[in-house]
């Protein structure tokens, strides 16, 4: 073992620390080449002490929460890898609960939906942890989940840690500070309100039920790869929906396919894994749609998940 890969078993034991640990298994598009070093952290301490290991000897560190909007580079990624697991959730008062970054957006519904707090439930079924979904200001039927955060606990790469309000986060649609300062969430406060666990249970279940209608749940994704598209930014032709899949679906693309991967027929805006698909084989299919709505339409597609390794960079413009 390495000498940082020793010292990372050191600082947090080696049943925790892995060297050329295949990320495949860790992501939902279930692609993707090795991370040199792979640690599972279980505090928000933990993952502070990380980075100030990897940053005393000069360690590139990538976060990977729950594996969901990413696409990892066949050749994998070079450096630490951090995958932040448990984490821990606290009602604060009865308009507000934190939880951790590691806990999954699953778990918090459920959370507060047993605990009688209404604001969180619609978002059942949602990939992902709290710190991917606060990272992308991820969005479900018009809403943005930044819209019901109301503080976050960042840490810097250098391991300074500081309460942000939430004006100062930038949200924007797919979008939050995190991604142009790098600086990573330890925690979140979300605003809630009482309501009947049974009723906030029937929204969470039809939130759920409308998911497995509208999206390919049965096949490895990472969920919508594109953004749809801005009023006042972009222009998309009369008669096509305000839609990524929508343009995807009108430019004849649903169903194609590039090696193991495929755009799927359910929804147009995800990327299905049918099986042995590859990085690239993926990337194929994103570029191949964004050059078709491009030539058919004057549409540019600007792509929502996030490339992780040593694949083409993807543009987050």
């Amino acid at each position: 073992m390495s000498e940082f890969g020793q010292v990372l078993r050191g600082a947090f034991g080696p049943a925790r620390v892995f060297e050329q640990r295949p990320l495949a298994p860790l992501t939902t598009f279930r692609v993707g080449g090795p991370a040199d070093y792979l640690l599972e952290t279980r505090s928000s301490d933990e993952i502070v002490d990380a980075l100030e290991l990897a940053g005393r000897h000069g360690v590139p560190v990538t976060l990977l929460g729950g594996g969901s909007n990413v696409l990892v580079s066949d050749a994998g990624v070079r450096g630490l890898v951090i995958r932040p697991r448990g984490g821990a959730i606290f009602e604060l008062d009865e308009q507000h609960v934190r939880a951790d970054a590691a806990v999954t957006i699953n778990g918090l519904v459920r959370w507060t939906v047993l605990h009688g707090l209404g604001g969180l439930e619609r978002w059942a079924g949602t990939p992902g942890t709290v710190g991917g979904a606060t990272f992308g200001n991820a969005h479900f039927t018009g809403q943005l989940i930044g819209e019901l955060v109301t503080g976050v606990h960042l840490v810097t790469r250098q391991g300074h840690e500081c309460d942000v309000p939430v004006a100062d986060m930038h949200f924007g649609y797919d979008r939050s500070r995190l991604q142009d300062t790098g600086e990573i969430l330890l925690w979140a406060t979300f605003r809630v309100e009482r309501g009947d666990s049974d009723a906030l249970r029937s929204t969470a279940r039809a939130s759920l039920a409308y998911r497995k209608r509208t999206q390919p749940l049965d096949l490895p994704s990472a969920g919508c790869v594109f953004r749809n598209p801005e009023p006042g930014r972009d222009v998309v032709p009369d008669g096509i929906p305000w839609s990524a899949g929508a343009l995807i679906d009108r430019a004849g693309l649903k169903g194609t396919a590039s090696g193991g991967a495929r755009v799927s027929t359910v929804h147009g805006n995800f990327i299905v894994n049918e099986g042995g698909a590859t990085a690239a084989d993926i990337r194929a299919l994103i570029d191949r749609c964004r050059s078709e709505v491009r030539r058919q339409f004057g549409v540019e597609l600007r792509e929502e998940i996030v490339c992780l390794g040593d694949a083409p960079v993807i543009s987050r413009s």
